[in-house]
């Protein structure tokens, strides 16, 4: 949902679109199109810019938000892992940090986390985590962020500030998605 609670963006893996609905028409007042089976929507805090991944299409793509909540694709953000097939690249989750500066990527089956500069929108890093990271969910301080890993049976814990995985903890079978509850 938009900073301003005005769209609630929709993605749709069979049309390949990022539908955003308007909270007071219920109507789609804009259709984007983006790559392969997109998964995951996310904006920034403060609403200027939009993430949204495509798992088979291996891309987030970027999308400048208007002041109307009209948004614009501008960039395309594509991932490359030496050693890592093409198609074992393939983003899910996506999480914004509240200043923006920061953008990570569950990367599912390459069983990586990729850190993407929030500004110059270029890939800085990739963290190494369980099997098939799908979901990331941030505590309320930002300090961690924890990703489910569906293949490995576990989560990981990311030290955000050092960008670095710390720790893995074994959960139930599958795990997909991540819920952080503040205090």
């Amino acid at each position: 949902i938009s900073a301003d609670r005005k769209y609630v963006v929709n993605t749709s893996e069979t049309t390949n679109m990022a539908h955003f609905i308007n909270t007071e028409t219920y109507e789609i007042d804009h259709n984007i199109l983006v790559d392969q089976r997109p998964r995951y929507a996310q904006y920034t805090a403060d609403g200027t810019r939009l993430y949204v991944s495509s798992e088979i299409g291996g891309t987030v793509s970027v999308m400048d938000i208007a002041e109307d909540g009209t948004p614009t694709l501008t960039q395309k953000i594509e991932f490359e892992v030496p050693g890592v097939q093409p198609e074992w690249l393939q983003p899910v989750g996506v999480k914004v940090t509240e200043d923006g500066s920061r953008v990570f990527v569950a990367l599912g089956p390459s069983n990586r986390v990729a850190v993407i500069d929030g500004e110059s929108l270029e890939v800085l890093d990739y963290i190494m985590v369980g099997q098939r990271v799908w979901q990331l969910a941030f505590t309320p301080d930002e300090q961690y962020l924890i990703t489910t890993n569906g293949n490995s049976n576990d989560v990981t814990v990311i030290d955000v500030a050092e960008e670095e995985a710390i720790r893995s903890i074994q959960v139930g079978q599958q795990p997909w998605g991540v819920v952080v509850q503040p205090d």
